[in-house]
C-alpha cells in the first residue's frame, strides 16, 4: 500500500496518518444521499469492497462517557460488548449533535482518526483478520485503506468481538 502525499486540503483523518508517517490509500465515490443504503454500506457498494473489510466509527456512552466503536459494516454493534470491552457496565449510543461535536466530523463522515478529541475507542477485533480495513476518512465520500494494526496503535484503541450475533435462521 502506498503513502498517498497530501498538498494542502486534508482531512483531520489525513492529516494524522500523514503525520504518523503510516502508509494509507484513498478511495473516493460521490455520495448519493438517495441511495438508501447506510453511510457504511453505501462506501462498500461504491467501492466494491466486501462489507466485512469496511469499518463503520460510532459513537457510543459507556457509563456516561463518550466512546468510539469501530465495527464492519455487515454487522450491528453489541453495545453490552462495547461496555464490557470499555471496562463500563452500561453502553447507549449518544447523541448525534454531540459525536459531532466531540469527532469535528458530520455523521456519516466520522472518522477513527484525526478526532477533535481522543475519546476512548475500541475497535471490532475481526479487524485482526484483515490485511487492510476501510473507516471514513473524514467525510462522506472518502475512506481510508489502511494496515487494522495502524489504526488500533492511531487510536489507542482496545480491540474485542463488537457485533451482536447474527439472528440464527
Amino acid at each position: 500500500m502506498a503513502k498517498k502525499s497530501r498538498t494542502g486540503g486534508g482531512t483531520p483523518a489525513t492529516v494524522a496518518l500523514d503525520r504518523a508517517g503510516v502508509p494509507y490509500t484513498l478511495h473516493s465515490y460521490v455520495h448519493d444521499p438517495s441511495c438508501g443504503l447506510p453511510y457504511g454500506e453505501e462506501a462498500a457498494a461504491a467501492l466494491g469492497v466486501e462489507q466485512g473489510r469496511v469499518f463503520k466509527t460510532l459513537v457510543a456512552e459507556v457509563d456516561g462517557a463518550l466512546t468510539v466503536a469501530v465495527v464492519p459494516v455487515s454487522g450491528s454493534l453489541d453495545l453490552k460488548a462495547l461496555a464490557a470491552a470499555a471496562g463500563g457496565k452500561r453502553a447507549a449510543m449518544a447523541d448525534p449533535a454531540a459525536a459531532e461535536r466531540s469527532s469535528g466530523y458530520v455523521r456519516g463522515g466520522i472518522s477513527p482518526l484525526g478526532q477533535r478529541r481522543a475519546l476512548p475507542t475500541v475497535v471490532d477485533a475481526s479487524a485482526l483478520s484483515r490485511p487492510t480495513v476501510f473507516v471514513s476518512a473524514g467525510r462522506r465520500g472518502l475512506e481510508v485503506e489502511l494496515a487494522p494494526a495502524a489504526l488500533v496503535e492511531l487510536t489507542a484503541a482496545a480491540t474485542a468481538p463488537l457485533l451482536r450475533p447474527a439472528a440464527l435462521g
